[in-house]
């Protein structure tokens, strides 16, 4: 238990508005330091066989202005590439709608010898009725868990076996993480102005939705 606790604790989270070109959007970001160097981290998350190894498997055009389409999730088109500090990417499930939008960035910080800060915001048009009813942790829940996956990655290296993860995801720590993911997130939205009734709504929703029978 405490090392669900000491895995949540390590994720720092923000809830807040953006603009966009096609209208007011909502942000989550969340950052983390991992030990391990820019490269390393990037090369994690850019190159195919590796972003597979601990995410999901993707093909499509690994260049600037390239698509990629990840299995059975999110697709899009590499709008900025900056290695190794800087990869922006639309981030659509489905066909595109005219009015939608939802970026994802993720931003890497060395700090000190062989540790990195990690970002990652996704920027996205959220429907009212859909925003309402989960509030940040509908996606916040799921990045939270990919990003332990990658700390997991990270520190395990050719060990790390994603079947197993996968199969983790599943269990009743994995459930505990969840709810404490998706309370914390809560936390975050109250933080940004949201009254703690309805942020408390919105958590409740997001957790029985990620572990029915909360």
């Amino acid at each position: 238990m405490t090392d669900i606790v000491d895995t949540i604790n390590a994720m720092h989270r923000v809830v807040r508005d953006a603009d966009t070109p096609k209208g007011q959007a909502r942000s989550i970001v969340l950052s983390r330091v991992y030990e391990a160097e820019a490269e390393d981290i990037w090369e994690a998350c850019t190159d195919p066989e590796r972003l597979a190894r601990w995410f999901m498997p993707v093909t499509g055009e690994f260049k600037l202005g390239g698509s990629y389409q990840l299995e059975g999730n999110a697709g899009g088109e590499i709008l900025r590439c900056e290695q190794p500090r800087l990869l922006r990417v639309s981030w659509i499930h489905g066909p595109q709608q005219e009015d939608s939008f939802s970026e994802v960035e993720v931003r890497l910080t060395p700090e000190g010898a062989d540790r990195t800060r990690f970002e990652l915001e996704h920027i996205a048009i959220v429907p009212a009725e859909f925003w309402g009813q989960f509030g940040p942790g509908a996606t916040g829940v799921g990045w939270d868990l990919s990003l332990v996956g990658l700390g997991m990655y990270l520190a395990q290296g050719a060990a790390f076996d994603r079947t197993q993860a996968l199969a983790w995801s599943e269990s009743a720590e994995a459930g505990v993480m969840m709810t404490a993911s998706s309370e914390a997130w809560r936390a975050a939205n109250v933080a940004n102005g949201e009254s703690a009734e309805v942020a408390a709504a919105m958590a409740d929703a997001t957790t029985k939705f990620y572990v029915p029978g909360a």
